[in-house]
């Protein structure tokens, strides 16, 4: 099987790497961040950043030919431990089932670029692993 690159329109990484790859059913992105799609700038609020990184997740899954229910694992960085709640509240909206969600880790405390104040990536399995 082929890999294939994944990119959505309004998001671009600064490198030369694709938002997302893709192998026969698995997806793997990279780093995934709150920039705004129309200014290709990053926000200077958690609440919008938080939302729109997780737009782009969305987005790049159904890019390659998922759903977010094909997610299987989401990593989570973080600069301040106090935006997890704001992590959560998109994360309910995105999983809102307690019985089909991914699994996710998050770290606190890291360097992230600029203002960049949440970053992700994920990992799915499109058409259960068929």
């Amino acid at each position: 099987m082929k890999r294939r690159s994944i990119e959505i329109e309004g998001f671009k990484h600064d490198n030369p790497i694709p938002a997302a790859s893709r192998i026969g059913p698995f997806v793997a992105s990279g780093g995934i961040s709150g920039k705004d799609p129309e200014t290709g700038k990053i926000p200077g609020g958690i609440e919008e950043q938080c939302a729109l990184a997780f737009a782009h997740m969305r987005r790049i899954v159904e890019t390659a030919g998922g759903t977010t229910e094909d997610i299987l694992k989401v990593t989570v960085w973080l600069k301040d431990g106090a935006h997890r709640k704001i992590v959560n509240q998109e994360w309910l909206r995105m999983f809102p089932d307690a019985e089909s969600r991914p699994a996710r880790h998050t770290f606190v405390g890291l360097e992230l670029a600029g203002n960049t104040l949440v970053q992700c990536e994920f990992l799915a399995v499109l058409n259960g692993g068929k």
